[in-house]
């Protein structure tokens, strides 16, 4: 058991990611049942879903769950806090904007915090402010990025060495040669969004899962960048439109309301992926089946066990005997 399974109470080091609002109790409980942290991403969520959703987590599982507050998104950020504390949940992931003013509160009820970050001088700030565990995300990531663009391969390493924390890789992992590889550059973890709604557990459209499964190295495209907001998505034809739109100078406003969680609905639950977007990560082009998380899980860990077996036997590193 590594640092991140003891601070979190895991078996296995897999966080799920904050889905804003097609996070279901159905999947959450799939991944923490399976022994990773099954999250709940509150969005645009109103406080009474989030507690429908809390309650049936409960039927569910016994397990350790978070809530993800994106703190600058979500129009009930100080309700989503209190809620935290109300329903007892062991964990919340604080993102899009400063957790440090929220940490002390969630300290004084026991509540473990996790900050997402997308730079060192973010992940130094949070450990200074008491983070529990830091959450690294990279450009390959699904949903809205960071403008740093920064590719976990290089931004895991840097955060490692700047911070005591557990850090945990986002960003283009789905397998266990990902887990395998994060866990050299130093990170305690990983975290996956896109990697989980190809699963049997996931309640996501079959036409969302089946683009996942056809989708090549190509198959994400950028959005948003024109007006300084990333987001990657899955190339549909919504995005298509989306780029159009784009390339003929679309105003902010518009923007927001084309990528709105309404548009996300349509594409991630209805599969009206010519009417609404679907979120995906580059990680999609390693997609080829649909397990239950459970399986994902054992398989994974399996796999990244059977890569430092194969690289420690490939590459000695005893140095060779001098005459």
């Amino acid at each position: 058991m590594n640092d991140l399974c003891r601070v979190l109470n895991l078996q296995y080091p897999i966080l799920q990611g904050g889905m804003g609002n097609v996070s279901n109790a159905q999947l959450s409980a799939a991944v923490s049942e399976a022994g990773g942290l099954g999250t709940v991403g509150v969005g645009t969520m109103e406080p009474d879903e989030v507690k429908r959703i809390l309650k049936d987590l409960k039927v569910r599982t016994k397990q350790p769950i978070a809530l993800n507050i994106p703190l600058n998104v979500t129009p009930y950020r100080d309700e989503m806090i209190e809620l935290v504390v109300g329903e007892k949940v062991p964990v919340v992931s604080l993102s899009a904007g400063n957790p440090a003013p929220f940490i002390p509160y969630f300290q004084e009820y026991g509540v473990k915090v996790i900050a997402v970050v997308a730079s060192k001088r973010q992940a130094q700030k949070a450990e200074e402010a008491g983070a529990d565990v830091i959450v690294a995300e990279g450009y390959e990531a699904a949903g809205i990025n960071s403008n740093f663009e920064t590719t976990t391969l290089t931004l895991i390493p840097q955060i490692v060495d700047a911070v005591s924390v557990p850090v945990v890789a986002a960003g283009g992992i789905g397998d266990g040669r990902g887990l395998a590889a994060v866990l050299a550059l130093g990170a305690s973890g990983v975290q996956m969004g896109t990697r989980l709604i190809a699963t049997s557990d996931s309640p996501m459209h079959n036409s969302y899962k089946e683009a996942l499964l056809k989708a090549d190295d190509i198959q994400t495209v950028i959005v948003g960048r024109s007006i300084g907001k990333v987001r990657r998505v899955m190339k549909t034809p919504y995005a298509g439109q989306l780029l159009t739109l784009e390339e003929k100078g679309i105003e902010e406003d518009d923007f927001n309301r084309l990528t709105s969680e309404y548009y996300h609905k349509l594409g991630a639950l209805d599969g009206k992926l010519d009417q609404g977007f679907i979120n995906g990560g580059q990680v999609s082009g390693l997609i080829h089946n649909l397990p239950t998380v459970q399986e994902l899980f054992e398989s994974m860990m399996e796999e990244a066990s059977g890569c430092f077996q194969s690289l420690s036997k490939t590459y000695s590193l005893t140095k060779p005997e001098t005459k």
